[in-house]
């Protein structure tokens, strides 16, 4: 056989560049994909990524054949039903025709529309499962069908297209030897197990609110700032959720503007940007004040607690020795969340104003969005998907803390998957994306994990494991029937807090020694 000499490529790894000698093509399994171009071996990711999702959409949602609430299959269906049947002025009302009590709309406006362009297409195909009054717990087979394809058609239409422009952004510039790096990085997004079980498996359409906000990362990474702030408000008013990337994207752009040469100039336009997507998104209830407020209560449940179920979280996790709700009123926990999530991102927005970095932007999302996840109020198990967005941007820079953060993403979500009954694409998932992430020659950039990392890790996969084990093979005692929860919880916790701490520390780190070589201006 013909010997072929390997090629060097630089890679750059922090502020230093080393060779690394190109993979060969007949040895790469990634190869058949990175030589075609970015559309071609996107498309086939892509088709990969659509069949999974499919796979999981075959079996139960939430709530299935559980009334009288059923779950947030019902809560969606339900939401299509009262947007196509009522004036907009009265999707948010209470009334005889929309009781509230019974999955009232409680997502901004954006959600609100979604619902109404699906609803449409359900009553074309299947009018019964959006009939005002008669329809509630409509589980037919024609309807379920219907339900799973538009969360599909909403993952191919926003959060494919939004990693596609992310990837290209992220590796412009860079050597030719990256392709397999970038194919891996865009599994890596796209097969993310958490977001797959939780839309397609559990039932929710959160591939729009990370679809918008992935866009407008990958906007503001090449400098196109307005259009970034516009995609931003857009994931804002479809999930109230993506406020937990809001303090890194205002502190990152508040130091660009700084950094102009006419900043004030740059700051009124980016209000602009910003106050008008606003407008026209709440166009529908600016007509009076009460309207507004009529919208912006069903926005914050506070009457359901400051936690719900297991979640871990600071406020569920320490209420095993403190009993926050009996001890506190509402507004007292309302203030004191407030303090703690603003204190634990201010150090984070504080560096990005201080040192605006693309690599620093992309850790402060992370960062803020944890200290949301962590200590803000109403915070569910499903929240975790936000700080595992800029974790996954982040996959080939910090591979270890992806790998970590995702093993215990997923077993803080276990105890809902469980009660879903999808635990078997749960572990079909899991164990894709840990042969996907091992893959030869798919990650042949990514920083090398140190030995005490390796160790942390291990030890990690291991408590992972037997708490997956003893809470799907032993019967609690009758006294503390939700034990298994609160252990897996408190675990959790403990990781997330490590990893929030840790990366907080890489991103202040930005400011003695630039990642990425040059401050943007």
């Amino acid at each position: 056989m013909e010997n072929r000499k390997k090629k060097s490529v630089p890679i750059k790894l922090g502020s230093k560049s080393v060779s690394e000698p190109e993979s060969d093509p007949d040895t790469n399994i990634w190869s058949f994909i990175t030589k075609r171009s970015t559309v071609s071996w996107f498309f086939c990711v892509s088709l990969f990524a659509v069949l999974i999702r499919l796979s999981v959409a075959l079996h139960p949602y939430s709530g299935a054949h559980t009334p009288p609430m059923f779950g947030d299959y019902e809560a969606q269906r339900h939401w299509m039903e009262i947007t196509v049947n009522l004036p907009v002025k009265e999707w948010y009302r209470n009334s005889t025709v929309n009781d509230l009590r019974y999955w009232g709309l409680d997502y901004p406006p954006l959600t609100a529309y979604q619902s109404y362009f699906h609803g449409i297409l359900l009553k074309y195909f299947d009018p019964a499962s959006v009939s005002l009054f008669t329809s509630r717990g409509y589980e037919s087979y024609l309807g379920k069908l219907l339900m799973r394809w538009t969360v599909l058609m909403s993952d191919l239409m926003i959060f494919f297209p939004a990693v596609l422009y992310f990837v290209t952004v992220y590796y412009s510039g860079k050597p030719t030897g990256d392709k397999s790096s970038m194919a891996w990085h865009t599994v890596m997004i796209l097969l993310n197990p958490c977001l797959i079980l939780i839309d397609h498996g559990h039932f929710q359409y959160n591939c729009i609110s990370l679809g918008l906000t992935t866009a407008a990362v990958a906007a503001v990474l090449s400098n196109r700032d307005l259009v970034g702030s516009l995609l931003f408000c857009l994931a804002l008013n479809h999930k109230q959720m993506s406020a937990y990337y809001a303090p890194a994207f205002f502190a990152y752009l508040l130091g660009k503007c700084l950094r102009r040469q006419n900043p004030i100039l740059e700051v009124l336009k980016l209000g602009l940007v910003v106050l008008g997507t606003f407008a026209l998104v709440w166009w529908p209830y600016l007509y009076s004040v009460d309207a507004s407020l009529e919208v912006l209560s069903r926005l914050a449940p506070f009457e359901r607690g400051i936690y719900e179920d297991y979640v871990a979280n600071f406020w569920c996790t320490t209420s095993v020795l403190v009993k926050w709700k009996r001890l506190f009123t509402t507004q007292s926990l309302k203030l004191l969340s407030l303090a703690a999530t603003v204190s634990t991102f201010l150090p984070s927005m504080i560096q990005l104003v201080w040192s605006p970095t693309k690599r620093g932007f992309l850790l402060g999302l992370l960062n803020c969005s944890f200290s949301f996840y962590l200590f803000s109020f109403q915070v569910h198990e499903k929240s975790i998907l936000l700080p595992l967005l800029p974790a996954s941007f982040l996959a080939l820079e910090e591979p270890f803390v992806f790998r970590w953060l995702i093993y215990c993403a997923l077993l803080s979500m276990f105890p809902l998957i469980r009660r879903d009954n999808l635990v078997l694409p749960y572990g079909a998932l899991y164990g894709l994306f840990v042969l996907l992430y091992y893959a030869p020659d798919g990650r042949k950039n990514a920083k090398r994990t140190d030995c005490f990392s390796s160790i942390l890790e291990s030890f990690t996969f291991a408590c992972s494991l037997f708490l997956h084990v003893i809470y799907m093979t032993i019967t609690p005692p009758d006294k503390y029937p939700f034990l298994f929860e609160a252990v897996i919880m408190m675990f959790c916790f403990s990781q997330f807090v490590w990893i929030s701490i840790y990366q907080n520390t890489k991103q202040w780190a930005l400011s003695k020694t630039s990642i990425d070589g040059v401050t943007e201006k």
